[in-house]
């Protein structure tokens, strides 16, 4: 029945739990998408990106840079071909580069040479002018500036540029590359490619000329950043790759290109390269895109500016065995981009960082499979969350939610840098939170005003340091009396009448609230309900309304806790000119009734019963033995660790079984030797006493007080045994005192 009515309580924070977590799941599985979550998985990329850049420059990559300082020497871009010839071959005769690969476009023919002005004359006015066409003749060669160029990369390492285009009038200029794989190469794949309809290519006589070329299209994501590239896209029903697989193939001897399609897979999850220096292997998407391992900012990789390598200012030995990638980082050349971790980062290092992320094998993977394990993930927070955080305080709620999104970036960090494995968590955070304040909210707007009410009324009778615990679970609560086991405590103060003489009404009160204010907090401490007090003395009681199982422990300790603190008063009582206290606690374990008991002008919520009243018997006569607390056998039965002296049997008034009574000394293990060996003299002093052998017990008696000359307890058996020498009990005697008063 609690369950049930628990869950009743708890159905609106279900209710929006599940339909968001729905919501979400619904996201994961790409059943529909929600935009704001992939903003915010895009933001977390990008600053764990940021967070983990490195600060060394890779020198295995070398870019050539068309810069101010090349413009300003050599003119405006596009220069002659000859001259980007004359680059090429000192990049690689000269300077033994791996491979040379474009991050530009030799889209139309270069003509600075005036050579088609030559031929025009030739085929004019001086067509007739045998000499003139024959030096043109002879000239030919060295003006067709584009021949010259398409030479120079002829037998030579070099990888050109070329970009695809969508929208507009689907231009078709210059020419492509041959595929890298023709049209049908992936069917029955379940991979989705990036489909271009246009281009914009090299003029053809440099494509023939040039080992090969590849696209140099990254992916703009909605934000307008640059994150990925398709290593592998669509035109025409065949398969192109991009620059930067281009160049590490050529780099790497060119090799064979394969899809790798896990078993039992349906779709291409990485590319291999096989070359005759192994397997090269490169995880790729769905689309066969990757993400950018990025580096760091701008020139995580060497820059040298073009017009150095053309006047020879820079040492050949810089791009021995490199591979160097030729662009531009002019802002008038528009080859600038933004990126995670800059606005303006140049377009030419996205290839850059590829292709050094493809041999060290630092491309995230992002298998098909990582979207169960988001759901999975989404799941098992979520349920966790929409169940516990109904169920815990403000405090611990916070707590829960910390720990779980502690573990979510951990798992996200653990992901990225042990497995390669990029693990979206925006779905789940977004749920973590918006639970968490979800409930929160509700619980401050709705659940506050129902538990405003129940203070309201629960208030007139219960202390206010429990009702805020026992409002958070209403239903658990009643005001009906019941019968069950508590502990109950008495304390008073010794000789109040006498002390109380001597001072100003105003110092009574002052110092009667401040001891009565420790006292009370002590109390609270322990979990006690402050029953009343009654004058100088205090009545509180343990287990209810709040079940506590360690009643008869908490009571005691709280017991100890004020005997310690009326004697830390001590100095500060005397520095006012107030006098010393001495309190007696008497603490008893029993059955008793407690509910909400009065007339119908004042009620309380209080304790009656046998045991109550015993407990109160117990205070009464802890002067009578000469200590601080007296608690009953029920109490001390039920703290097997804790160390008790026995002090009597006892009959208390209206009271016809006698009881053991105790002096709780602490926690067992954290007695002296001295401590345990007086424990154990004063149990066989007992034993002496209640078989009559006076004169053992008295022995016994006598040791004991060498060690506390000042013990009143020993001063009460030594009278007590004197009087039994006198006046002999019998052989029926008990050992049981019997208090004829209160």
């Amino acid at each position: 029945m609690l369950a049930r009515r628990t869950s009743h309580k708890y159905r609106v924070q279900y209710f929006f739990g599940v339909l968001l977590l729905l919501l979400l799941l619904g996201h994961v599985l790409k059943f529909w998408q929600l935009p704001v979550l992939n903003s915010l998985d895009s933001y977390f990329y990008d600053t764990h990106v940021r967070l983990n850049v490195q600060e060394d420059v890779d020198s295995r990559v070398v870019i050539v840079d068309i810069d101010d300082k090349s413009l300003a020497e050599l003119g405006h871009w596009p220069w002659g071909r000859q001259v980007v010839g004359e680059m090429v071959r000192r990049l690689v005769d000269e300077g033994g580069a791996l491979v040379v690969g474009f991050d530009v476009v030799f889209a139309e023919r270069d003509t600075s040479s005036g050579l088609s002005v030559l031929e025009g004359l030739a085929d004019g006015p001086l067509r007739h002018d045998r000499q003139y066409r024959e030096t043109l003749a002879n000239l030919r060669a060295s003006l067709d500036y584009d021949q010259v160029f398409a030479d120079v990369l002829k037998d030579r390492p070099v990888v050109l540029g070329y970009y695809f285009s969508n929208g507009g009038d689907q231009q078709k200029t210059g020419s492509l590359p041959e595929p890298v794989f023709p049209r049908g190469s992936f069917a029955g794949l379940a991979n989705a490619f990036y489909v271009w309809e246009g281009y914009g290519g090299n003029i053809p006589v440099l494509q023939e000329a040039a080992r090969t070329a590849g696209h140099m299209n990254p992916l703009v994501d909605g934000d307008g950043v640059s994150r990925r590239v398709p290593l592998l896209v669509e035109y025409d029903g065949a398969y192109y790759q991009a620059l930067s697989l281009a160049v590490l193939r050529t780099a790497l001897g060119q090799g064979t290109l394969l899809p790798g399609v896990p078993k039992g897979g349906q779709a291409a999850e990485w590319l291999s390269l096989l070359t005759e220096q192994g397997n090269l292997r490169i995880p790729v998407d769905g689309q066969f895109s990757v993400l950018i391992p990025f580096r760091g900012p701008a020139k995580s990789f060497p820059y040298v500016s073009a017009v150095d390598v053309l006047k020879g200012r820079i040492s050949p030995e810089m791009f021995r065995d490199r591979v160097v990638l030729v662009g531009t980082t002019a802002p008038g050349l528009k080859d600038l981009r933004s990126t995670p971790v800059e606005s303006a980062y140049p377009g030419v290092e996205l290839h850059a960082n590829l292709i050094a992320g493809m041999l060290d094998g630092t491309i995230l993977e992002q298998p098909d499979y990582m979207v169960f394990g988001e759901a999975l993930l989404l799941l098992t927070l979520g349920l966790l969350l929409l169940i516990c955080l109904p169920r815990l305080s403000p405090l611990r709620a916070g707590l829960l939610l910390l720990l779980a999104v502690l573990f979510l970036l951990g798992l996200h960090y653990v992901a990225w840098h042990q497995a390669a494995l990029l693990l979206p968590i925006a779905s789940t955070l977004s749920m973590l939170l918006t639970i968490f304040v979800f409930d929160m909210s509700w619980g401050y707007l709705v659940e506050s005003r129902r538990r405003r009410q129940f203070t309201d009324l629960f208030g007139q009778y219960v202390p206010p340091e429990l009702v805020q615990e026992m409002a958070r679970d209403p239903e658990s609560y009643s005001m009906e009396g019941r019968s069950c086991e508590l502990t109950v405590l008495f304390s008073d103060v010794r000789s109040f009448t006498t002390l109380s003489e001597g001072m100003s009404p105003r110092e009574l009160s002052a110092m009667m609230n401040e001891y009565l204010g420790r006292m009370t907090e002590i109390i609270r401490a322990r979990r006690g309900t402050l029953d009343k007090y009654i004058g100088d003395a205090i009545m509180a009681f343990w287990g209810a309304p709040v079940e506590d199982h360690e009643h008869a422990r908490h009571a005691v300790l709280a017991a100890l806790e004020m005997q310690a603190a009326v004697q830390a008063l001590e100095d500060e009582f005397v520095t006012r000119g107030w006098p010393r206290l001495r309190i007696g606690v008497g603490v008893n374990t029993g059955l008793m009734t407690v509910g909400d008991m009065g007339s119908p002008v004042r009620k309380a919520y209080t304790v009656l019963g046998d045991a109550v009243n015993l407990a109160s018997r117990l205070e009464g006569i802890t002067k009578e033995y000469g200590v601080g607390i007296v608690v009953g056998e029920a109490t001390a039965a039920q703290l097997t660790d804790m160390a008790f002296r026995e002090l009597d049997l006892v009959k208390v008034k209206g009271k016809d079984k006698a009881v053991a009574i105790y002096e709780p000394l602490g926690l067992a293990s954290a007695l002296s030797a001295d401590q345990q060996e007086n424990l154990r003299a004063w149990r066989e002093f007992l034993g002496h006493y209640r078989a009559q052998d006076w004169s053992a017990a008295a022995a016994c008696l006598e040791n004991l007080r060498r060690r506390d000359e000042g013990s009143h307890l020993y001063q009460l058996y030594e009278e007590r045994i004197v009087f039994m020498r006198e006046n002999p009990p019998g052989e029926g005697w008990d050992g049981v005192t019997v208090f004829k008063t209160k």
